[in-house]
């Protein structure tokens, strides 16, 4: 492991030991190894004793960030994997991020037209985004050829190497599930992170997400239930 992957991976134990989130795992399959390296590990007590561990597990993916949260929105919807007191937790998991400057999302988008200016191919851009997320912001402005209103997606700067690196501490603690939970194995822990990997380098991909709704509104053409 890097430097970096080791202070990352530092920050995720404290962060889970400061929330209790030991107390997932059965005391029985708690082994000598294990025992010690908690013991080792004293000076990171659990702080927050007073909250339920489906709330402390919620608020410790908010604090390690958007990878984790967006991996326990996904966990929510598996109710095999937890019980139900600790999944609706999940659910009310919300990705809320700071925007980052709009004057870079401008960049982005003029390098993503060509070096064009923005002002090329549209009119009233607002530097101000409309709202945000851990993976994209969304920009409102007109397109210059015929007035119409739409919506910019740019995906934050710099995420990519976020994603990788926090995706590859999961799945090194995935391959640790089987040996610590006795259902492990049946759970798959290694297949969930391969399906949250997919999804969330789909969403990375702007033209699929632009392609899929394309192909969306011509499955709703006409239909009264759903406008794309």
């Amino acid at each position: 492991m890097t430097p970096g992957e080791l202070r990352r991976l530092y920050f995720i134990v404290h962060t889970f030991l400061s929330y209790g989130l030991d107390e997932l795992i059965p005391k029985m399959r708690i082994t000598l190894p294990l025992r010690i390296w908690r013991r080792m590990l004293f000076w990171m007590p659990n702080r927050h004793k007073d909250r339920p561990l489906g709330e402390r597990l919620r608020l410790a993916l908010q604090e390690l960030g958007p990878v984790w949260i967006k991996f326990g929105q996904m966990l929510s919807t598996r109710r095999d994997l937890f019980p139900p007191h600790i999944a609706d937790q999940l659910a009310m998991l919300q990705d809320r991020v700071a925007p980052f400057d709009g004057l870079q999302a401008k960049k982005q988008i003029e390098q993503a037209m060509g070096g064009l200016p923005v002002e090329a191919w549209f009119d009233d851009f607002s530097v101000e985004p409309l709202a945000s997320a851990s993976i994209a912001q969304v920009h409102t402005a007109r397109l210059k050829e015929n007035g119409k209103e739409v919506v910019i997606k740019v995906i934050r700067p710099d995420i990519v190497p976020v994603i990788k690196a926090d995706m590859k501490l999961i799945y090194r603690l995935a391959r640790w599930v089987p040996r610590l939970l006795p259902d492990g194995r049946r759970l798959r822990p290694q297949e969930v992170v391969r399906e949250y990997e997919k999804t969330l380098l789909d969403e990375l991909n702007l033209l699929r997400e632009s392609a899929n709704a394309i192909q969306l509104r011509r499955n709703f053409d006409e239909s009264p239930m759903l406008y794309v």
